[in-house]
């Protein structure tokens, strides 16, 4: 068979270091080629990557191809797909070609065999979560590739049922694939913890958050509940209060509202914004947090939970889309619109050890469930089906 798979979400120059669709492809391609040694892949990426950052990919059953003038996107956006697209993939006569993300747009007029996968179906089921212009956009474009593909792999059941429900697509055109877990989350990192915590000014416990910082988080509710959490805290210890709360990730769309919502709370001297960490540092800032939250409104797989638990870091998540199928019972689950139960959920963590233990094995047996060998072997089946 020849595969394609369009790789361009990786190494990509105007979205910086891979994340997200970008960390999947990047996993899924290395356990592919780890595994297959018997098919042909003609792996797309942009243009402008540099090739030196891509001879990790090479070996003899590997063509690399960078997708021609992407410049003309800024002029000519529906030809440059549509036209240019469609030329450049047709030329490879593959037997099928896989689009990682569905909002990664196949051209139309391609005319052979389409995976796609779907990781995010929160347009439709937080809308009033997402910028009107996402939500318009990422509305359209999936139900495009749904049509367009002839195999939907979703990451996860709920997404599966949301393809369904949302997309009036057929349920036996949609298989479950669950991403895998990156096995250095298992081991201890040489990376001094002392020193990543020196660098973002972390000084005393502290709750970690991972995640962009965008109302679908769920950041402001966090911050009420924390505020609540603190509270109770003074209470208790006579005015004094231990601990932090670490918002690690990129700053999304309205973001800028949370530094207000901090100032109205008190907050100013107890929450602490890294930005975007870097993967050497991930591993360290999970093991020496108290313990991780994720109150997220919607999430279509969750990684980070799966992190934490590799990291023997106890969570604390919401009970929303795909989370208790991926938590299963190694999560203390909240409802994400309550925050006082939320708070009193934080108390808990922070004021019971045994509880915080007693999550600590079930989580690491619960992230070991999730394996890349295994998420590359059940993609290459899905291939397989489509020749």
């Amino acid at each position: 068979m020849r595969i394609g798979i369009d790789a361009r979400s990786i190494l990509n120059p105007e979205k910086g270091d891979a994340i997200g669709v970008g960390h999947y492809t990047y996993q899924l391609i290395r356990h592919l080629l780890k595994i297959d040694k018997e098919n042909e892949y003609v792996l797309f990426f942009d243009f402008r990557v540099r090739e030196k950052d891509v001879k990790k990919f090479s070996q003899s059953n590997v063509k690399i191809k960078f997708y021609p003038f992407s410049d003309y996107k800024k002029y000519l956006p529906g030809a440059y797909n549509e036209i240019l697209g469609t030329a450049t993939l047709q030329k490879e006569k593959l037997d099928v070609l896989h689009s990682t993300s569905a909002f990664n747009r196949i051209p139309m007029s391609y005319g052979g065999k389409v995976a796609v996968t779907f990781h995010d179906m929160s347009m439709f089921d937080i809308p009033e979560y997402l910028s009107a212009v996402k939500r318009a956009r990422n509305k359209a474009i999936a139900r495009l590739m749904a049509r367009k593909a002839d195999k939907i792999i979703a990451v996860s059941t709920s997404i599966k049922d949301d393809v369904k429900k949302f997309l009036n697509i057929p349920e036996e055109k949609t298989s479950v694939i669950y991403s895998g877990l990156d096995k250095r989350f298992f081991e201890e990192s040489e990376v001094d913890a002392k020193k990543v915590l020196g660098k973002y000014d972390i000084t005393k416990k502290y709750v970690l958050f991972l995640g962009t910082l965008e109302p679908s988080k769920n950041i402001a509710r966090l911050l009420e509940a924390f505020s609540k959490f603190k509270n109770v805290q003074k209470q208790k210890n006579s005015g004094k209060f231990e601990y932090q709360l670490v918002l690690a990730g990129k700053r999304g769309w309205l973001a800028q509202e949370y530094h207000q919502i901090i100032k109205d709370l008190g907050l100013s001297k107890d929450v602490v914004f890294t930005g975007y960490v870097i993967g050497d540092e991930l591993e360290p800032l999970f093991r020496q947090a108290e313990f991780f939250v994720m109150p997220s409104l919607y999430e279509g797989f969750g990684m980070t939970v799966l992190e934490a638990f590799a990291t023997k870091t106890p969570a604390i998540v919401s009970k929303v889309a795909s989370l208790p199928e991926l938590a299963g019972e190694a999560a203390f689950f909240v409802d994400p619109l309550n925050t006082t139960e939320m708070a009193e959920a934080i108390g808990k963590f922070a004021s019971d050890q045994s509880l915080r233990e007693s999550y600590i094995e079930k989580g690491i047996a619960q992230a070991k469930k999730f394996d890349w060998d295994d998420t590359a072997r059940k993609t290459l089946e899905i291939y397989k089906s489509l020749k």
